[in-house]
């Protein structure tokens, strides 16, 4: 069962509704959104109705919800929801009446190496700059990230560029640091399922991007959203990675059609990733454009001043003629399907 709070409720209104519900031995989870709170109710379904919670001051209303995902459910929420990005006075808008451009590198290597990924990006459209400070990699081996020093460098190119920033966090014992530095959390497809990770996320006050785990299905997907809605965080956009099939010919397939269904089933926020489905950047623009297409709230895409040579996922990062492609398709096709550039709709 789910409580949806007037958009003018008072936190003794809230708290009185928490009380009462634990007071017959239920559980309250109280998530906070920009426009609503939405208090999620566990226990026994008949002595919450005995409560008679629609009275209540400050109540909207009341929905007695069938989906396994209580609070990322269009049932109680049927409108989709807008997140917003960034510091107060810049923040950019991801939801259904705007499309945003996210870019940037995948991994922080050096500061003028982030610093001209960031440029780049900006110049292409992004409005929100992506790059990994924390890298979880399939091999010990290979390039972990920079670290503290990596969300330090973020920072000082957001002051730069004015480019809020998305970065990962792979442990949540780093949530804290890389809530300081980050405007988004990023929870990465090996973590989707990591709980606690979830849950940190979901307590430490910042918008947070959920990308799909590599096998999992959408219910699976929602239910780790419904991890951090429940710890008190609808701010949660989905994204699309792309998931592993027997087809070996691209990095991963991306499933396009968990665009359109997502949305019926859920008020989130839905991007995607084009660059780790595909693993090509000759895929990354024809991938873009299916996205626009059938619907996505956004894209998040590599970018690189020099591939080549990049300590992350080079085969994948856009420069030069595949980056101008991409600004193009993402400058003429939202507005023909009646998108606005979320740069566009900042919030001051």
């Amino acid at each position: 069962m789910v409580v949806v709070m007037a958009p003018d409720a008072t936190d003794e209104q809230i708290a009185h509704v928490t009380e009462r519900v634990e007071g017959v031995g239920g559980q309250a989870f109280v998530s906070r959104g920009v426009v609503r709170t939405i208090i999620g109710l566990v226990g026994d379904i008949e002595s919450f109705h005995g409560l008679n919670l629609r009275t209540m001051p400050g109540v909207a209303a009341v929905h007695r919800i069938s989906d396994p995902f209580k609070l990322v459910s269009r049932q109680h929420h049927p409108d989709r929801s807008t997140v917003w990005v960034g510091p107060a006075g810049h923040q950019v808008p991801i939801g259904p009446d705007t499309f945003t451009f996210i870019a940037g590198p995948c991994a922080v290597e050096t500061a003028s190496q982030t610093l001209e990924a960031a440029e780049m990006a900006k110049a292409a459209g992004a409005s929100l700059l992506r790059g990994g400070a924390f890298k979880p990699r399939t091999s010990p081996y290979a390039f972990q990230g920079l670290g503290v020093k990596g969300l330090e460098i973020l920072a000082d190119v957001r002051e730069t560029t004015g480019l809020p920033i998305v970065t990962e966090v792979v442990d949540a014992r780093d949530v804290t640091v890389v809530a300081e530095h980050a405007d988004m959390l990023q929870i990465g497809t090996r973590n989707m399922a990591n709980f606690g990770l979830l849950q940190a996320a979901g307590e430490s006050g910042k918008p947070v991007l959920l990308k799909r785990g590599m096998t999992a299905t959408i219910e699976e997907w929602l239910m780790a959203a419904e991890y951090v809605a429940q710890r008190g965080n609808l701010d949660v956009v989905l994204c699309e990675r792309g998931i592993r099939t027997f087809e070996p010919s691209t990095r991963n397939t991306l499933d396009i059609s968990a665009v359109p269904v997502v949305q019926s089933i859920s008020h989130l926020p839905i991007i995607v990733d084009p660059s780790h489905a595909g693993g090509r950047k000759d895929l990354v623009v024809p991938l873009s454009r299916a996205a626009i297409g059938v619907g996505a709230d956004g894209v998040i895409v590599d970018v690189h001043p020099n591939p080549e040579n990049a300590l992350c996922d080079g085969p994948q990062a856009l420069l030069g003629t595949e980056l101008r492609e991409l600004a193009s398709a993402v400058r003429i096709m939202p507005p023909a399907l009646g998108r606005v550039d979320a740069g566009e709709r900042v919030r001051g």
